[in-house]
């Protein structure tokens, strides 16, 4: 198989789909990878890397898309790449569909198979090429939101652990899963005041048992939720239904209950966000305003740390894309159910339930499992 890796054009990612050690792996198996020059320069790899490995360096995006059978990359594909795009190709990558008509009603008029990164699922339920996005997100989320609470930033002019004599900041972090676990380890290490909240009493139960005794676990409910945003100074948004659009939990009425300075950053922004307020921001102007609560939406947050995030997104992707490759994609999926689950659109047809009954659309379940 001809395996793609384009550069990413979406604004301020510096991820790269796949490492130098994936082309090795890759070519070792005896398929052909084209990697796009300065592919990995924002994650520190350069393309003497890629090219030792076995990699056929080429020069454009048009040259890569043209020539493979197979693109990986990390985010969704942008209007340059679909356009480049063809009916039977594969592309394996993050696509948060049900967040965007548009991007969805593009790919299925290109005929692409859309095998998703945020829908594989094994067969415990877990979604083994999510989680460290998650994990990157969910810590960073308490980077930046300490950050925005200072007054420069426009925001409350708080310092999460406070100091001797002044109490410390209140967290509070709708859904307890990789995201909002991870944020909660570093705000407690922060020694802030952090609240979780999750509709899972199984999850709580755990949750309960592994955190410090800053770190407290409640039902989440409307009246608990509005108690949580009058006390809140950070609010991070980490809710996550699988394939979906995220719920939304914040309505705008209710930032008025907010102290004049709060931060909402809201992870679920990839999937539509669950503030009403949310909308998709970038690095290089990641913040506005709404009704006196700073909103932080970034919708790539782990591409700011690029390095990290490659690293830690291709040592779980490549085993999977090894699959794909040495048996093609419908018998991959055919011997593998997870494979099966990722694959969200095939040749014009939507394959992922919750995507098509986001829009309306018609499902098709023939990878159903």
């Amino acid at each position: 198989m001809i395996i793609g890796v384009p550069k990413e054009v979406k604004k301020d990612e510096y991820r790269v789909g796949l490492l130098p050690v994936g082309v090795e792996e890759l070519t070792r198996a005896g398929h052909n990878v084209l990697v796009q020059s300065g592919a990995g320069l924002g994650s520190g790899l350069s393309d003497d890397a890629y090219q030792s490995q076995g990699a056929e360096m080429v020069g454009t995006l048009e040259e890569v898309f043209a020539r493979s059978e197979m693109i990986i990359k990390v985010k969704e594909p942008q209007p340059v790449e679909i356009a480049n795009l063809r009916k039977g190709q594969v592309v394996f990558t993050y696509f948060h569909l049900a967040a965007d008509r548009g991007l969805t009603e593009g790919l299925l008029n290109c005929g692409c198979i859309a095998v998703a990164y945020e829908t594989l699922s094994d067969n415990q339920g877990r979604l083994p090429l999510l989680v460290p996005m998650s994990e990157v997100a969910g810590r960073m989320s308490i980077q930046e939101g300490a950050k925005y609470l200072e007054r420069p930033q426009m925001g409350r002019g708080i310092l999460l652990a406070g100091v001797p004599g002044v109490e410390p900041a209140h967290i509070t972090i709708l859904g307890g899963g990789v995201v909002g676990t991870n944020a909660a380890k570093i705000a407690a290490g922060f020694r802030a005041n952090i609240s979780i909240l999750d509709i899972n009493m199984d999850r709580l139960r755990y949750l309960d048992d592994i955190m410090p005794p800053n770190v407290t676990v409640l039902y989440s409910d409307r009246h608990i939720l509005r108690e949580q945003l009058k006390q809140a100074d950070l609010v991070i948004g980490a809710i996550l239904v699988t394939g979906a659009k995220a719920p939304r939990l914040i309505a705008r009425e209710d930032l008025k209950l907010m102290k004049p300075g709060s931060v909402i950053v809201d992870v679920a922004v990839d999937q539509g966000g669950c503030v009403e307020t949310t909308r998709p921001t970038t690095h290089s102007d990641p913040t506005y305003i709404v009704d006196d609560v700073l909103h932080y939406c970034v919708a790539n947050m782990p591409g700011a740390v690029g390095r990290t995030s490659t690293f830690a997104l291709c040592n779980v992707t490549l085993p999977w894309a090894l699959q794909i490759a040495n048996r093609n994609i419908l018998p991959a999926a055919k011997a593998s159910p997870p494979i099966a689950r990722a694959i969200n659109l095939f040749e014009g047809e939507v394959t992922n339930k919750a995507v098509a009954e986001t829009f309306g659309m018609k499902y098709n379940s023939k990878f159903e499992c």
